[in-house]
């Protein structure tokens, strides 16, 4: 029993990872005992949302058999704050080595990931990664080599596709209601709340994380990738650093020994966030890592306005752009068709007429609760010689837009169900949503466009899957 029940499971895995559309077989999770989990990266997104939420909401379905970070003072209150008694591992070899898991959870710095995924595959582990997939061209291939090499499967945790306004699109543009899609606008807000936050933190650094090209945009792309169902073919982009990092008046080592604190708009007192304090402050002693670094310090070097255009397989052509200081955090973007068009947008404030408070906007969005209130959002669609239609659409704030609880249910509780909008998300697209972002990062630094099929071996395909 327990070697069908683990062919079961690796048949999930490989349907998952490919993003298949057609339903899983009934038994697709049919262990004979629970799913040996292990997580790899503490931090607040791993105990979190990869942590407490599968502990609390999926008991019955895996057990957590290993933590492991290269922070012990992260680790053990990592393992206090997801309530697991599990043994921990400050050597990611060791817990391999000695736990043995059917799924290891990858949420390391960006830049480390392909190491966990490829050891990972190598130790005979199917692996789940947190977006980014990785950082860089060169990673992506020795990624998709030793899943070829290994026979083992990888899951990328988009969790944007799975919310009900982001699937509303997708049903629009699969049903054909604006015929053949010629091109594409899209812009993305991050607010002086939240997007300053990515300055602060690793995240400012290109050999961290990649630029907010791939850290952030990865999940743009990824969305833009599956609504059209292609794949990218050329991009050409620009951006600079013109706001945080050196171009800033005055800058300390962090905000709490700050000497600049009543005149920083982007002050931010760390001490009143129980959390980080007792995740990343109290545990500084073991790396070093400021979890309130100044949004102004030397040594950031990604870019704080970006904007590109790719070419798509199929002939569509997008232009996106992302802002990081915005006065607001929200999103809008619109689809061109032969027979019309379709414009989406969520928190876009004046045009709801809302006052909200950006700070807590961010909190809602992130927060990670079972049962949320219900929102309507609209969205609109135009048909060519005809009258527009105003859709709402029923959807949630919390969990990215209820994104984040629908894909753990599908991973977790029902495999089995059918995904005929194809959220599932595997390695090819995750690799395609970071390639437009490294491809965007060279053609700021060439000058030039650049082509996706010279960044590995992969070829762009004109319909996806």
């Amino acid at each position: 029993m327990e070697n069908f029940s683990r062919r079961s499971f690796l048949q999930s895995i490989a349907l998952l990872a490919a993003g298949s559309a057609v339903s899983l077989p009934a038994n697709a999770f049919g262990l004979s005992r629970k799913l040996r989990v292990t997580l790899v990266g503490t931090g607040i997104r791993g105990v979190s949302f990869w942590g407490r939420r599968l502990v609390e909401q999926y008991a019955e379905q895996l057990e957590f058999v290993g933590l492991s970070d290269i922070n012990p003072g992260r680790l053990q209150y990592g393992k206090q704050f997801m309530k697991v008694d599990c043994p921990t591992f400050v050597s990611f070899t060791d817990m391999l080595r000695k736990t043995k898991p059917d799924l290891v959870i990858v949420c390391t710095v960006d830049a480390t990931h392909h190491e966990q995924i490829i050891e990972g595959l190598a130790a005979g582990c199917d692996v789940l990664t947190e977006k980014p997939l990785t950082t860089d061209e060169i990673k992506a291939q020795a990624i998709l080599n030793a899943e070829r090499q290994y026979g083992k499967k990888l899951i990328v945790g988009f969790n944007y596709r799975w919310s009900p306004y982001m699937t509303k699109i997708k049903e629009l543009l699969m049903k054909g209601e604006i015929g053949e899609i010629t091109s594409v606008d899209f812009n993305w807000y991050l607010n002086n709340h939240h997007g300053a936050s990515y300055f602060r933190r690793w995240h400012g650094l290109m050999s961290k994380g990649g630029s907010l090209w791939i850290h952030k945009a990865t999940h743009h792309f990824d969305l833009l990738n599956w609504w059209l169902d292609s794949e990218p073919e050329e991009v050409f982009a620009y951006g600079a650093l013109e706001h945080y990092g050196k171009n800033g008046p005055f800058r300390g080592a962090s905000c709490r020994t700050c000497s600049h604190t009543k005149e920083c708009d982007y002050y931010w007192d760390i001490t009143k966030d129980s959390q980080a304090m007792h995740l990343y402050v109290d545990n500084e002693e073991h790396d070093g890592y400021i979890r309130d670094g100044c949004v102004y310090r030397q040594e950031i070097d990604i870019y704080d306005k970006m904007s590109a255009q790719i070419k798509y397989a199929n002939g569509v052509i997008a232009n996106y752009s992302l802002t990081t200081y915005s006065p607001f955090e929200g999103w809008r973007i619109a689809f061109n068709g032969q027979k019309g068009r379709v414009e989406a947008w969520l928190d876009i404030p004046w045009m709801k007429n809302d006052s909200l408070d950006q700070e807590e906007l961010h909190a809602a969005e992130m927060a990670q609760r079972e049962q949320t209130d219900v929102i309507h959002e609209p969205l609109v669609l135009y048909k060519n010689w005809a009258d527009y239609q105003v859709i709402q659409v029923s959807s949630e704030r919390a969990g990215h837009g209820g994104g984040d609880r629908r894909l753990h249910d599908k991973l977790f509780k029902h495999p089995e169900a059918a995904d005929p909008y194809g959220h599932a998300a595997g390695l090819r697209d995750g690799v395609m949503s970071v390639l437009i972002g490294v491809a965007a990062r060279n053609s700021i630094t060439q000058g030039r466009p650049i082509k996706i099929d010279s960044l590995t071996d992969l070829k762009p395909k004109q319909k996806r899957g």
